[in-house]
C-alpha cells in the first residue's frame, strides 16, 4: 500500500512540473512596471521609548514611623522647602527631652569634677594630699568633660530626628506618585521608603529610547525626532537628540543604546510613562527622483543570480524592523531593468537614501522612466520571481 501511495506521489509531482514547464514555455510574460517620479525623501531610524520628566526625584524617609499628616496629593503643585508630610513626632520628641536630662545631668557632674580637682590641687600644693589625688581629680575632670560632649551629640541627634518628622519638598515641581496615606507606617530600617516622586517641570520633558546597535552609528547629538504616542495617534509631536549614551543595554542577546531626546511639552499633553514610537531623521531629501524598491529586488527569469552583498540597496538595514534605516556613508550602484520594446534591459543606476519603500536615484534615469518590478505568466499559476511556488498563485507586485 505505502509502495503504491509513493508511485502515485511521483506521478503527480511529474505531471505537475511538466505542466509548469510547458505552462512557461508556452505563456507570454507580462511585467508590472513603475514610473520614477519627483518628491521628497527621508531616511530614519525607528525605535521605541518612554517619556520621563527631565528631574524626577523621589522623597523618602530617613526615619521610620507613621504618617500623621499628608499636605499635598497626586498632581499638587508644590514648591521648594514646602512641607508636604509629617510624621508622628512623639517618640523623638521624648527622645530629645531624654538626650536634654542627660546633658544636665553630664554638666553637673563637669561642675563636680572641676571642684574636686581645684580643692586637689589647693591640698596638694599645701602637701596635704598625694600626688596621685591630684592626678585622679584631673582623669575625673577630664572624663566628665568628654561626657559632656557626648552627651550634647546626642541631643543633636534626638534633635535631628525630630526635625525628619516633617518633610519638606526639596525642589520645585509637581507629585506625580504617592506611595503612602495617613497612619500607614514606613520603616526606614534598611532603605528609605519612598513617600512621594515629584517631577520638577512636565514642560520639559525626555524620552528615553532602545536604539538598536546596527543603527545607533547614525544617530547624532542634534538630529531632529518625530515621535507620536497612543493617546493622539494622528498628531506628530517633535524633539531633538539631547544624548546617546555608551552604556549598552543587553536583553535576550539583543544590544541596544539608550538614546535621551529632549522634548517641549508647553500644551502638558504628554504625560510620564507614555510609550513613543520614535523616528530619528537621519537625512532628508526634497524634489528627488524616486524609485521604487521592489525595482531593485526584481531579476529576469533567465538573468544570473546576483552574488550577495552585504548591504541592501539604498542604504536599507538587512534584517531590520520596517522603517530602519542605514546610512552607508556614500551613493551605491545597482542594476535595475527598464522596460523597452516589450523587454526588461539592464540599467546601471546609482542610489542614496531609502526610507524602505522608495530609493533616492541619483543618477542612471530620467524622470518618468518606467521600470520592472515584477512578472506574470498568464494562463499559468507559476510565479518567475525567486521565493514562489511553481504551484502558487501569479504575482501581481513586488
Amino acid at each position: 500500500m505505502k509502495q503504491l501511495f509513493a508511485v502515485l506521489l511521483l506521478a503527480a509531482l511529474a505531471a505537475g512540473g511538466w505542466y509548469y514547464v510547458a505552462g512557461r514555455n508556452g505563456a507570454v510574460p507580462v511585467y508590472q512596471t513603475a514610473t520614477i517620479q519627483r518628491g521628497d525623501l527621508t531616511q530614519a531610524v525607528t525605535a521605541t521609548g518612554t517619556l520621563n520628566p527631565v528631574l524626577n526625584v523621589q522623597v523618602g524617609s530617613q526615619i521610620s514611623g507613621n504618617i500623621q499628616k499628608l499636605f499635598v496629593d497626586f498632581n499638587s503643585p508644590v514648591k521648594e522647602g514646602e512641607v508636604i508630610a509629617q510624621l508622628d513626632p512623639a517618640v523623638y520628641q521624648a527622645a530629645v527631652h531624654q538626650a536634654e536630662g542627660d546633658l544636665a545631668n553630664s554638666r553637673a557632674a563637669l561642675e563636680l569634677a572641676q571642684v574636686n580637682e581645684k580643692r586637689a590641687r589647693e591640698l596638694g600644693e599645701k602637701k596635704i594630699s598625694s600626688q596621685s589625688d591630684l592626678d585622679a581629680a584631673t582623669g575625673a575632670l577630664h572624663q566628665a568633660e568628654a561626657t559632656l560632649k557626648v552627651k550634647q551629640a546626642q541631643l543633636e541627634r534626638a534633635k535631628v530626628d525630630l526635625d525628619h518628622c516633617t518633610i519638606y519638598a526639596p525642589i520645585d515641581g509637581v507629585i506625580i506618585s504617592r506611595n503612602v496615606d495617613v497612619g500607614q507606617t514606613v520603616a526606614a530600617s534598611l532603605q528609605a521608603p519612598i513617600i512621594f516622586t515629584i517631577a520638577n517641570d512636565l514642560r520639559k520633558m525626555q524620552i528615553d529610547a532602545n536604539v538598536a546597535e546596527a543603527d545607533v552609528g547614525n544617530v547624532a547629538v542634534g538630529q531632529g525626532v518625530d515621535f507620536s504616542v497612543d493617546a493622539f495617534p494622528y498628531r506628530t509631536f517633535h524633539g531633538e537628540v539631547a544624548q546617546v549614551r555608551n552604556a549598552p543595554i543587553t536583553v535576550q542577546n539583543v544590544v541596544t543604546y539608550d538614546t535621551v531626546i529632549s522634548v517641549t511639552n508647553e500644551e502638558l499633553k504628554l504625560k510620564p510613562g507614555m510609550t513613543a514610537n520614535v523616528s530619528v531623521v537621519i537625512a532628508q531629501r526634497q524634489n528627488v527622483l524616486k524609485l521604487p524598491n521592489s525595482a531593485l529586488r526584481f531579476r529576469p527569469p533567465d538573468a544570473p543570480k546576483p552574488s550577495p552583498s552585504p548591504a541592501t540597496p539604498g542604504g536599507e538595514k538587512r534584517g531590520g524592523g520596517a522603517g530602519r534605516q542605514r546610512e552607508r556613508g556614500g551613493p551605491s550602484e545597482r542594476t535595475i531593468y527598464q522596460l523597452a520594446g516589450g523587454k526588461p534591459e539592464p540599467v546601471s543606476v546609482k542610489l542614496g537614501i531609502s526610507d524602505g519603500i522608495v530609493t533616492e536615484l541619483l543618477d542612471g534615469l530620467p524622470e518618468n522612466a518606467v521600470v520592472v518590478t515584477g512578472v506574470t505568466l498568464p494562463q499559468s499559476s507559476a510565479p518567475t520571481q525567486p521565493g514562489g511556488s511553481p504551484f502558487g498563485g501569479a504575482r501581481r507586485g513586488m
